[in-house]
């Protein structure tokens, strides 16, 4: 192949690259994406990004949801293999009926893979006032 054949192929690519990406950038205009586009629009301009093509909005908020969705299956992931470690411990068949709980360690694996490290405390009160009666008791 000589030159002037991979430059018309590699043009041609170029244009059907192009023209895929239109397609999609008119779709958009279309789609209503799961998060609301005031909301990314809040976001996008308290980290000083504005853009009055509501295409460029939704392609953010196509990526948060993609995002979100990819890290919700990794820590389901997680749930399952922790929940099936417990399940040949204990070798109880009814704790295999039970219904999957993901937990924060759940979520906090499956965001580090992404590297967002979260921290969260050992212990949460189930109110802002627990605890204080055992002080005003002992008082």
């Amino acid at each position: 192949m000589n030159h002037n054949q991979q430059q018309q192929q590699g043009n041609e690519v170029r244009h059907d690259d192009e023209n895929a990406l239109s397609d999609f950038l008119a779709s958009l205009t279309d789609y209503t994406p799961t998060i609301p586009d005031e909301l990314v629009e809040h976001y996008l301009a308290k980290s000083g990004f504005q853009c009055p093509d509501v295409r460029i909005t939704r392609l953010v908020a196509v990526a948060a949801q993609k995002f979100v969705s990819d890290v919700a299956t990794d820590a389901l992931q997680h749930c399952k293999a922790r929940q099936a470690t417990i399940v040949r411990d204990k070798k109880d068949k009814q704790q295999r009926e039970k219904r999957l709980i993901m937990n924060m360690e759940d979520l906090s694996k499956a965001l580090q893979e992404y590297g967002v490290n979260v921290k969260h405390q050992e212990y949460f009160a189930d109110n802002p006032s627990a605890g204080l009666e055992s002080v005003s008791r002992d008082e």
